[in-house]
């Protein structure tokens, strides 16, 4: 991690650690066409990997993103997986289809999200914003486990949480917001706290198998988890000028490359591996709010994404 910070990109991390990236595959969650999950496939097919596996909602979507990882390096094996992560079902579908690949994963990026909408539910009656961000990601994780384990020592699980995990611990008491409180800096802020959790308590269970899993702020990068927002919001809160334009006031935004650095450094940075559970930010390990990284609401919200998924997951 020496020397890399704020505007490292994404070719500086994989040109450092190409020899982490040959042969194997990479899963990645949340591929919209230039978004940072494209980025980070654009990046990893210029140093061959065995495979990428790129996941979303929409298979004419990820034809697209398959296409812009092709410029990089045409021979590059990419495989499109449907993943919708607001349905239950559809996740139990999708890793199914992940635990019929003969490959092992050597890393998942759990790299999908939603920030900036209205309350709402998903079809199994979980905040949306929750339900996306952290349980449809924490049973999707669980279920492909065994494709993880087989790649053995030193594969990685990465969750991309945000520097928003501050605007809201896990409400243990009231996930749902059935008191009527519900602002999405709320919702956005818990479910990016349980990325933080969630990969404490992977990193605790799984650390006998030398299986390591991290969290991330990747930093302001006006990607596609902006689209709920409008631009009169925008210009008010002091993010961007009257155009929509991005502007260096209140936020400190990063161009694409960038933005995606700092996952890249936590799926494949060897020295992160004495630091399983860390919380990188501007590519570097650093501190997140106490409650993010308290071990027991980690395995309180363990317990708790169980019951959701009405399934047990033990290592």
């Amino acid at each position: 991690m020496s020397g890399f910070g704020f505007h490292t990109t994404s070719e500086e991390v994989c040109n450092k650690f190409s020899s982490e990236i040959k042969g194997k595959t990479f899963l990645i969650t949340g591929c919209s066409p230039s978004g940072l999950g494209a980025e980070m496939a654009r990046t990893l097919a210029l140093h061959s990997p065995g495979l990428l596996i790129l996941a979303g909602r929409r298979l004419e979507a990820l034809h697209e993103t398959a296409a812009e990882v092709k410029q990089s390096d045409p021979s590059v094996t990419v495989r499109l997986l449907k993943l919708d992560l607001a349905s239950l079902a559809q996740v139990r579908e999708a890793a199914a289809e992940v635990l019929r690949y003969p490959e092992p994963i050597h890393c998942l990026i759990n790299n999908a999200g939603l920030s900036g909408i209205p309350y709402k539910l998903s079809e199994d009656g979980i905040e949306l914003l929750f339900a996306i961000n952290h349980v449809g990601h924490f049973l999707f994780t669980n279920l492909i486990m065994p494709r993880i384990l087989t790649a053995g020592p030193g594969a990685r699980v990465v969750n991309l949480s945000s520097v928003g995990h501050l605007g809201s611990p896990i409400r243990f008491d009231d996930i749902n917001f059935k008191k009527g409180d519900y602002t999405w800096v709320k919702a956005y802020g818990q479910s990016k706290t349980a990325n933080i959790l969630f990969s404490l308590s992977l990193a605790d269970k799984l650390k006998d198998k030398e299986i390591t899993a991290f969290s991330l702020h990747p930093g302001a990068i006006r990607t596609n988890i902006w689209r709920h927002f409008t631009t009169d919001y925008m210009f008010k809160q002091g993010w961007v000028d009257e155009e929509g334009n991005s502007t260096e006031g209140v936020i400190h935004w990063k161009n694409m490359s960038e933005g995606a650095a700092t996952s890249l450094v936590a799926a494949l940075d060897p020295e992160l591996s004495r630091h399983s559970g860390a919380y990188l930010d501007d590519c570097q390990i650093c501190s997140a709010a106490p409650y993010a990284m308290d071990k027991d609401n980690a395995e309180k919200l363990w317990k708790l994404t169980e019951e959701l998924v009405g399934q047990k997951f033990e290592y």
